[in-house]
């Protein structure tokens, strides 16, 4: 027992020699913030279910191993030797949106420390007549039975998106999204992109979700509107021609019959006031610790 415990100490002394404290230390921390990320990009997601797969392909494997399972041992050797390529290709949709999330992270949302409070308070109020507007043309298109698929651009840029549909460059107005969403209207089947309080195209294509637990009951527009907000940080409107009922998708997820003033409440909250928020806390944080420098000298 003694040389057991010698044993392990004099492991332990040769860790801590051999130890580079800043590089290792620095190694392990992002290694284990990239796992952290990873964990909360795919909880509650379709990519958890997929994980849970892999981890009991291998146990099945180790069990194989173990009771020298040969033709189901190679089997398995075989998907995990490819492993890397099969994850790559079954989560691309989560991939591509972690390096969005990546990509975007350093920019300032609606550049709103840019502007002075004048000019903040413009921009306020333009985003707040844009969503006043929207919610008074879904609700008229509410009361018609007429479709809509309204997306709201927020730090992921939709230029790709905008260019498959027609340029409008223009207010919103709850007229003209009433003109674009007549079911009679040439542009009424594709999406609208609104972007900083502008429609910017009108009839475009948006990517479908392959979310298999969306309701059978529910048509192409809202797996447009589902697979929009997987494939970025955008908020969609929905009407639904069939019903009228209003909903809502945003980070792959679908919530249903909005009223008017609970979709404008939802609209203000994460287009508007979300993001006020979030830059005011930061510019708090700037002076606080600029204050804090100051009494220190």
């Amino acid at each position: 027992m003694g040389s057991f415990f010698s044993t392990m100490w004099e492991s332990i002394l040769n860790f801590l020699r051999t130890y580079n404290w800043f590089a290792d230390t620095l190694d392990i921390v992002i290694v284990a913030f990239a796992i952290y990320s990873i964990i909360r990009l795919v909880r509650d997601s379709r990519a958890e279910q997929l994980l849970k797969g892999f981890f009991l392909l291998g146990l099945a494997y180790g069990a194989a191993y173990l009771l020298e399972l040969t033709t189901l041992k190679y089997v398995l050797q075989i998907v995990f030797d490819n492993a890397l390529i099969l994850l790559v290709v079954i989560f691309q949709p989560e991939i591509r949106r972690m390096l969005e999330q990546v990509g975007h992270s350093g920019f300032k949302r609606f550049k709103i420390l840019g502007l002075n409070e004048e000019e903040t308070e413009v921009y306020i109020q333009q985003w707040k007549s844009a969503i006043s507007a929207t919610c008074s043309a879904a609700s008229q298109l509410q009361r018609e039975k007429m479709g809509a698929l309204i997306v709201f651009e927020r730090n992921t840029r939709l230029g790709e998106i905008a260019d498959s549909g027609t340029p409008i460059n223009a207010d919103v107005t709850g007229e003209l999204i009433g003109n674009i969403f007549f079911n009679k209207a040439p542009l009424h089947d594709g999406a609208m992109i609104i972007r900083d309080a502008k429609i910017v195209a009108a009839g475009c294509i948006l990517p479908l979700t392959d979310d298999t637990t969306i309701s059978r009951s529910l048509g192409t527009r809202h797996r447009a509107g589902v697979g929009m907000s997987e494939n970025s940080d955008a908020v969609v409107v929905i009407v639904s021609e069939e019903t009228g009922i209003i909903s809502v998708a945003k980070g792959g997820e679908l919530t249903r019959n909005f009223t008017t003033e609970s979709l404008r409440i939802e609209l203000e909250n994460e287009i508007v006031w979300r993001n006020v928020r979030s830059d005011s806390e930061k510019k708090e944080s700037r002076i606080a610790a600029w204050l804090r420098k100051w009494r220190s000298k």
